[in-house]
Order: structure tokens, then sequence, then C-alpha cells
């Protein structure tokens, strides 16, 4: 199946470059350029793509604007594009709906691995981004006292599993931790997400840490949501 993307930055050659990238790939085709973020919400309206790559500052339209729009509007996913990787930007991004974010000196396949990832339904920071955001979220100062009472929405089980997400457990880990079938863990997760509105398992992370289910210390079980030298995903 190919993967139908749109890149937009409003440099000419930037734009270009990760799109020449892109579409020599033989599953991914670029299929619309766009120089702002109204020219890029108008695209992704027009081509239907499963991919939209955004540089954070545009003219008419920033970024952030035009993926809180792509995102609300359909299928499409997003994946922002800086050279700012300041807390700000990441978290407005994620608040938009972005699925992945990556500065504009990522590795020619980096880009491409970003971007079927994100394609298949996962999400993916870059890591300096990843420590940045995981660092604002642990900070004491930025955590309630006591569990936020949006959790009251979940199930016991939903909540451990909430926990889990945050502690980067894959979904076969969860199964195996709570003794259950990885199709129960996906019902937990889309259970999860769709009772606090979250996008995607990255703002479940997010919600864990901000709500104060999951604390600065505690030791990780399973795998690391964000390890490693390269952009990783947050795993499903």
């Amino acid at each position: 199946m190919t993967i139908r993307v749109v890149v937009a930055d409003d440099q000419e050659l930037v734009r270009s470059g990760f799109s020449m990238i892109l579409d020599v790939q033989p599953d991914i085709e670029v299929v619309a350029e766009a120089g702002d973020g109204a020219e890029a919400v108008e695209a992704v309206r027009r081509h239907a793509p499963d991919v939209a790559l955004l540089d954070i500052r545009m003219p008419r339209v920033d970024g952030i604007e035009a993926c809180r729009r792509i995102s609300a509007g359909g299928a499409c996913r997003t994946v922002m594009l800086t050279t700012f990787d300041s807390d700000e930007y990441v978290y407005d991004a994620l608040h938009a709906g972005a699925s992945g974010f990556l500065l504009k000196d990522v590795r020619r396949d980096d880009l491409v691995h970003a971007v079927r990832v994100v394609a298949r339904g996962d999400s993916l920071l870059a890591p300096s981004v990843a420590r940045r955001l995981v660092e604002q979220y642990t900070r004491p100062a930025a955590r309630p006292r006591r569990p936020d009472p949006r959790l009251d929405v979940l199930t016991g089980r939903e909540r451990e599993t909430l926990l889990l997400l945050a502690r980067g457990l894959s979904n076969a880990e969860i199964a195996a931790e709570l003794v259950v079938s990885d199709h129960t863990v996906k019902t937990h997760v889309g259970n999860v997400l769709a009772k606090l509105g979250l996008r995607d398992r990255i703002q479940a992370v997010i919600c864990a840490y901000e709500t104060g289910l999951i604390a600065a210390g505690d030791p990780p079980r399973g795998g690391a949501a964000w390890p490693g030298p390269s952009p990783a995903p947050v795993r499903s």
C-alpha cells in the first residue's frame, strides 16, 4: 500500500528536498506541496493523504494551527518539522494532534522511517524532543499531588493500562503483565484514548504524567517509550 504524503514548508528548497527524499521510496508518494499552513490544510482536504509533514513556522497559518485543523478534519496524521526544539512547540504540537515531531536536521533514513511509523498508526518523537518533553512532565512542580479527577472515568484495569503505557510497555508486554490477551489490551488502550479524548499513545503518556498517575523516579518496566540514538516510535 502506498503512503500518500503532503509536504508543507515555506522554504522551497527545504520543501523540495524533503519531497525528493520521500518520493523516491517505493512505498511513498508525495501528492502535493504547500508553502504555508492554509495551503497545507487545503491540500489535505483535496488529496486526502495519509501523512502531512508540517513546518512549525509558516506564514498566514502556522504549522500548529494547520495541524489542529487537519487533525480535526479527518484521518490524516501529522509530523511536525522545525529547526527549534523548545518545550512550548512540542507541547502545543502534540496537543494540536501531531503524531510525530522531528528537527529539520533529521537524517534521510529517519525522515522516511518517521513517515512509515506514523502512517501505520504509531507515534514518534526525535530523541532530543522526547527527553525535553519527559523532563518537563516529570518535574515535581509540574505534577499534581494526587491523581487528577479526569482519571475517574477509567476502570481500574484501564488505569493500569495507562500506567503501563506511560512506562513504555508494548501491547504484548502489557498483556503479559496483566495476564490477558493482546486483543483485550487493544480494547483497554482504545477505551483509554476514547474516554480521555486522546489521539494516540504519545498523548496518553503525556496525560499519565500530567495527571500524576506516574511520577519522576518511578521505575520503568519493559521497554522504554523513547529510547536510543535515533527517533523511536511509541510502540503498539
